[in-house]
């Protein structure tokens, strides 16, 4: 199961981060808006990468499910603990913020969740790692879907997906308590992550983008900002 760059998503990848830099330490206090974006458009490249990269191990000759999904995580491992949990030994090292309460949420990827059910972003230090816990819990629940659901149905799979992410993103706001899980729980970045693994079905199967999107395209675009600035 190989990897492979695109310079476009990685001129992409540079826009995300401009914006969450952005959002942290230079925009004036209380304005996250820009950080939601460029957040958001991390999820979508990852949805589409992770999408993309299964899909052809899926089409290789020799596939096996079992085998391909411990390539996988063998592989997202490799590339992902040793940075994560370096900082994490380091936090640990010196209680920055007496965070080492709080560190074995954040040691199995539950940061989402540590901050959501406390309704608050304390230890303020670790706050970032909520988005990286949401690309682990998709990483262990996409793949799995992804190589073993019949392949007819997996586009229609991902545009389930993002429905029930936009309904969990309108209900939440009637009855959310606390109000930070509108945003940090799983449901509410899945339609980016399958609005990326949805553009890597289509193009796996060679089609192009349908022609009510292409003109409908300014009142999705207005829609998603909607959805993410409230």
């Amino acid at each position: 199961m190989g990897e492979r760059r695109d310079t476009q998503l990685d001129a992409l990848r540079a826009v995300a981060v401009s914006l969450v830099l952005y959002a942290h330490f230079l925009a004036p206090g209380g304005t996250s808006f820009l950080g939601h974006l460029g957040v958001r458009l991390f999820f979508v490249l990852s949805g589409f990468l992770i999408t993309r990269l299964l899909l052809e191990a899926r089409d290789a000759a020799a596939f096996e499910a079992g085998p391909a999904l411990r390539s996988f995580y063998v592989r997202r491992a490799i590339r992902i603990f040793p940075p994560y949990f370096a900082v994490l030994g380091l936090v640990w090292f010196t209680d920055l913020e007496q965070s080492r309460s709080s560190l074995t949420w954040h040691a199995l990827y539950l940061s989402n969740f540590w901050y959501a059910l406390r309704n608050d972003w304390t230890p303020w230090v670790l706050c970032h790692l909520w988005s990286l816990s949401i690309e682990e819990q998709f990483y262990v629940a996409w793949p799995v879907i992804m190589l073993l659901a019949p392949r007819k149905r997996i586009e229609a799979i991902t545009i389930g997906a993002i429905a029930f992410s936009l309904a969990y993103r309108f209900y939440w706001p009637i009855t959310a308590v606390p109000a930070l899980a509108r945003d940090l729980l799983p449901p509410a970045s899945m339609d980016a992550l399958a609005c990326g693994g949805l553009l890597a079905v289509r193009r796996a199967r060679g089609a192009d983008v349908p022609r009510w999107m292409r003109r409908g395209w300014p009142a999705f675009a207005a829609a998603f900002l909607a959805v993410v600035w409230s």
